[in-house]
């Protein structure tokens, strides 16, 4: 009897006790879901968010050049961006810091086709290249030609706005630049035919990370962020160690995703996660922002701690 009356009186001071809510944080994402960003989607599907207390909102943004501006303003927690476009943001004297990493190699690369006429990267001297984005996308290119002795006098630019891989496989360009090897390399196989990818990291331009988050510079200290990068950091290494469940909770969410393209562009996608989100490599970035100078995308090369912290 007295151990019933004991165990009543306990469950009459939870009852009483307020459960406490959970931290709530937006995440503004660089474009529509999709396999890029797995470890976010997975720690909300798997419950590696609230399991540190946070009720994430996960936003697809209309405009894909707003999360980080729209975060400069006080008007979202953390946005998904690019390390080469944090350079340029910062040139522009936006509040903004990169707080982790999301994707930790480049997915961007020059794509041709295999049975083309380029087969080693010197072959692309008078050959159309296509692209959607000019700025950075012509500074790798014009490193990745140098690399081999040529300039960007050597080809003909070709604007396709973003029919890259259209424009490839009808032969309107002999090659493409900014394509993704994770994505565009599949498409153009579903399409029928294949493609040769040469990637920039191994023609003179220096790694970077691909997907950063992003954060207001003031608030870097909020103990969201600590618990955010936890959790990505749980749900990459289960993403890691369990990718088929991850994908089945993936496209439980997102059906309209369920197709060939996609389920390829996960397992393409899962070497390139940060297995350590929250890391920083100073020399790293610093080596990125002299290859911007010196292409003349930025005028100055500012302290790396001035835009990129490491949350402990």
């Amino acid at each position: 009897m007295k151990n019933l009356i004991r165990c009543m009186a306990t469950a009459a001071v939870l009852a009483a006790t307020p459960v406490q809510a959970a931290d709530k944080l937006t995440v503004l994402l660089d474009w529509f879901t999709n396999p890029d960003h797995a470890p976010i989607i997975t720690a909300q599907t798997k419950g590696f968010f609230a399991a540190e207390g946070l009720d994430v909102e996960i936003i697809e943004p209309a405009d894909p050049a707003m999360p980080p501006k729209l975060v400069a303003a006080g008007q979202g927690d953390i946005a998904i961006s690019y390390q080469p476009t944090l350079h340029a943001q910062i040139e522009e004297n936006m509040p903004l810091k990169s707080i982790g990493t999301l994707v930790s190699t480049p997915l961007n690369t020059l794509i041709v086709l295999e049975d083309g006429p380029i087969k080693e990267l010197k072959d692309i001297k008078g050959k159309k290249i296509g692209f959607s984005v000019s700025g950075f996308e012509d500074a790798m290119l014009g490193q990745m030609l140098k690399s081999v002795g040529l300039t960007m006098n050597d080809v003909e630019l070709i604007n396709v706005n973003f029919a890259l891989s259209p424009a490839l496989m009808t032969g309107q360009v002999d090659g493409v630049i900014g394509g993704y090897r994770n994505f565009e390399l599949t498409q153009i196989e579903i399409e029928g035919k294949k493609g040769r990818a040469f990637f920039p990291e191994e023609h003179g331009v220096p790694p970077y990370d691909e997907l950063v988050y992003v954060v207001h510079k003031d608030k870097t200290g909020d103990p969201r962020y600590a618990k955010f990068l936890a959790a990505v950091e749980n749900a990459t290494i289960y993403l890691t160690n369990h990718p088929e469940e991850a994908w089945n909770a993936f496209v439980e969410a997102y059906p309209n995703l369920n197709d060939e393209l996609n389920r390829k562009a996960w397992a393409d996608t899962l070497p390139r996660f940060a297995k350590r989100p929250a890391a920083l490599d100073e020399g790293r970035y610093q080596r990125f922002a002299d290859f911007m100078l010196e292409s003349g995308l930025i005028k100055k090369a500012v302290p790396v701690s001035d835009y990129a912290v490491e949350i402990r």
